[in-house]
């Protein structure tokens, strides 16, 4: 039968099965010189190629992946063990063993029938060394293979159950995985449709109004002097005469702007409109920022991180001369340093840690450095680390950055990311 995963507790029942067995073969041996037994010779040769024979089985892949080659072992097994049968009473002891080994590796119909057969050949090697039939002859052998079978079925019970259960925990979490995949995947369509209304709602309208003004100007820049209606001539040919009469019968219309003007209002309500947009852009971008860059720099905010690091004494520090980044920038430098601290915590087992935040002439520089244990980092790109260096590495390189990392089993950690400055306009 194919050999199932050894767990802790199956390799503890192995090692038993195994002493077991040559402790019995070993009682068999000192007790046939002890008594000066007829066929000493006989049972330290026969109980040596049991033990051998037995080994070899153990060792064989073969044995624990086809039932085939168990049965022909078995047989094997049971050959050599009867022939120590007929000659030393002490072989029956080697029963209780044999029972296990054929429920383990040998179907539950022949692992019953290969338990009878035992038990019937322990009954007549016991039968035939005393001489006498009593009931401890046949109870003992029963008994043993009735215990055997009975905790051989239990165990298999138990082992289907905690199979059922092992399943049904990673049907479990991986419907878990895939629920908090769908969760994020709807939470950043959710937030993608908000901020979707709100640039509608915001930022398009007053583009759009920014638009029409820019148009109005420009069509009120376009209207030059000429376009204007100039005075009509009155009835009777004398202009001043016939504004004269105009004035004495209706007030002086009004004189209409001029074009600069009116384009000049134009272009200041549109200054208006925009300066309300760039507000609210401001706003988005704010409402995007992590907390912990709400209320403070970038240097404040990783100075909390350390002061409030579990573990570890961490300090930070600042070279060069501070400025202003760019709100991406800080996001990811504040990110990394928070991944790269927690892995400090966790796996570095490090006394002490340093953060150094480095301003250039053309880039920052974040450094994360550590005592502890170490790694290799070659076996962690290899995959055998976890998400955080990839995520690390991939929130530098979007920016442009170069990310590093050093480190030597028992050396410390340091962890380095360099963000190029963006040219300032």
């Amino acid at each position: 039968m194919p050999s199932r995963p050894l767990t802790p507790v199956t390799r503890v029942l192995r090692l038993c099965l195994h002493a077991l067995l040559l402790g019995l073969l070993a009682l068999a041996c000192a007790r046939a010189v002890a008594d000066s037994a007829p066929h000493a010779g006989w049972v330290i040769g026969l109980s040596s190629l049991l033990a051998a024979v037995y080994a070899a089985g153990v060792r064989a892949p073969a044995v624990h992946r086809s039932a085939r080659a168990a049965g022909l072992w078995l047989a094997g097994v049971g050959a050599v063990w009867a022939a120590l049968l007929a000659v030393s009473p002490d072989g029956v002891w080697i029963a209780f063993p044999l029972y296990f080994l054929e429920l383990h590796l040998l179907r539950l119909r022949w692992g019953l029938t290969a338990v009878a057969a035992t038990a019937c050949a322990a009954i007549g090697g016991f039968l035939a060394h005393s001489g006498t039939v009593t009931p401890g002859a046949f109870l003992g052998p029963l008994l043993g293979g009735a215990v055997a079978v009975a905790t051989v079925l239990g165990y298999q019970a138990l082992y289907r159950e905690s199979e059922r259960r092992r399943e049904l925990i990673e049907e479990l979490i991986a419907t878990r995985a895939e629920l908090a995949a769908a969760e994020r995947g709807a939470g950043i369509l959710a937030e993608r449709e908000r901020l979707a209304r709100e640039i509608h709602d915001t930022l398009a309208q007053g583009l759009s109004s920014i638009q029409l003004l820019l148009r109005a100007a420009e069509r009120a820049l376009s209207e030059g002097p000429a376009d204007r209606t100039p005075p009509q001539p009155t009835a009777g040919g004398n202009p001043v005469a016939g504004a004269s009469g105009a004035a004495l019968r209706a007030p002086a219309a009004a004189v209409p702007p001029s074009p600069t003007a009116a384009a000049l209002g134009h272009i200041a309500r549109a200054r208006e409109a925009a300066q309300d947009n760039l507000a609210e852009a401001r706003r988005f971008v704010r409402a995007l920022t992590p907390p912990d860059l709400e209320h403070g720099s970038l240097a404040a905010a990783l100075e909390r991180l350390c002061s409030g690091a579990p573990g570890p004494r961490v300090r930070f520090s600042v070279s060069g001369s501070p400025r202003a980044l760019p709100t991406p920038y800080e996001v990811a430098l504040l990110r990394i340093a928070q991944s790269a601290l927690a892995n400090v915590v966790r796996h570095a087992a490090a006394g002490r840690a340093e953060i150094t935040l480095t301003f250039m002439d053309t880039s920052v520089t974040l450094d994360v450095v550590d005592d502890g244990r170490g790694f290799d980092p070659a076996g962690a790109a290899s995959g055998g680390g976890g998400f955080g260096l990839p995520a690390m590495r991939a929130r530098a390189e979007s920016l442009g950055g170069l990310f590093t990392v050093e480190s030597d089993p028992g050396q410390g950690t340091a962890v380095a990311v360099t963000l190029p400055l963006p040219v300032e306009a």
